[in-house]
């Protein structure tokens, strides 16, 4: 990479929970081109809104995180969007980086491209070694379906790329809509809500069982920046803790850190979803020289502390 004072950069997704991290990474880097391009003025699902913000923005280098996404209800309620929307952004991004000539396209992947039983920890291979988890399949194939573009552009056009995995991410700033929001920014609303109401008990989906692996929003910022800069092919790169956690001991440990003292009853009439999430992340300390800094005990301090003063501003306002 050159220095990233010389570059005009194009975040997708710049204004979302992990874009504004990525862009604030980049701006301590000396980055000071960078372009955010809005849903608004631009539907980074089509050809011609893709066309137009190349030609607009002029980027040398394209990270794009830009993604439609949600918890297992939301891709349960809309598998096809899901589907749809995130292979288009992908597959016009890609072709339109190769038409204006961009230096690097930074791909971000998501942990449900994995198979449903692939073994634990998910090493990188064994992406390719079975068909996800039926909740979230269409958005696990729709991102893993970029992998192998992006591997087809660099051997056909030599468009020099990279990869990250991530797994599920939290922080400051993250969706807490209860329509849409992953699994820990709901937990988090659910216990403060439950809170506020006096409510003896909250219900959470599945049996509890299901395990994850969760990784702060800052650290997930980092091992992408790094990969732009230290990658030049599509070979995916995990990010993550190598630490997991059941939903049942997740569940009790955000009820402990909001202050929720009630009963947790669990409705196993809906999905646990995978049955295991946990990455290995030796890969990314090789190539990366990158391991997530921040403890899963603060930073879901963190977290709270967050929603808590957004919570406050809401009402205030």
């Amino acid at each position: 990479m050159d220095e990233w004072s010389q570059l005009n950069v194009v975040v997708t997704g710049g204004a979302g929970f992990l874009g504004r991290v990525v862009c604030e990474k980049l701006r301590e880097r000396g980055c000071r081109k960078i372009g955010v391009p809005r849903q608004a003025q631009y539907d980074l699902t089509t050809e011609d809104g893709v066309r137009r913000m190349y030609a607009d923005f002029q980027p040398q280098v394209v990270l794009h995180l830009a993604a439609d996404v949600g918890g297992i209800g939301a891709n349960r309620a809309h598998p096809g969007r899901f589907c749809y929307a995130n292979l288009a952004m992908g597959m016009h991004l890609i072709e339109m980086g190769r038409l204006f000539g961009i230096e690097k396209f930074v791909q971000t992947g998501t942990v449900c491209a994995y198979p449903k039983f692939a073994p634990v920890p998910f090493v990188e291979e064994d992406i390719w070694n079975g068909y996800p988890e039926e909740t979230n399949a269409p958005y696990g194939i729709a991102k893993k379906s970029l992998f192998v573009m992006l591997d087809a552009y660099r051997r056909e056009y030599g468009l020099r790329s990279s990869v990250v995995v991530p797994v599920n991410l939290y922080g400051p700033g993250d969706n807490f809509d209860p329509k849409s929001s992953h699994v820990i920014p709901a937990l988090i609303r659910k216990c403060e809500e439950a809170i506020d109401r006096g409510d003896s008990s909250l219900t959470c989906w599945g049996t509890g069982s299901a395990s994850r692996e969760f990784l702060y929003v800052e650290d997930a910022a980092e091992g992408i920046v790094r990969a732009a800069e230290c990658m030049d092919d599509p070979s995916p790169i995990n990010l993550g803790t190598g630490q997991e956690i059941t939903i049942r001991n997740l569940v009790e440990l955000i009820a402990e850190q909001t202050g929720f003292h009630g009963e947790i009853r669990w409705d196993a009439s809906q999905p646990d979803g995978q049955p295991r999430r946990c990455l290995d992340t030796s890969k990314a300390k090789r190539l990366l020289d990158w391991e997530a800094q921040t403890s899963f005990e603060e930073g879901l301090k963190q977290t709270i502390a967050w929603y808590r003063q957004d919570r406050r501003r809401t009402v205030a306002a």
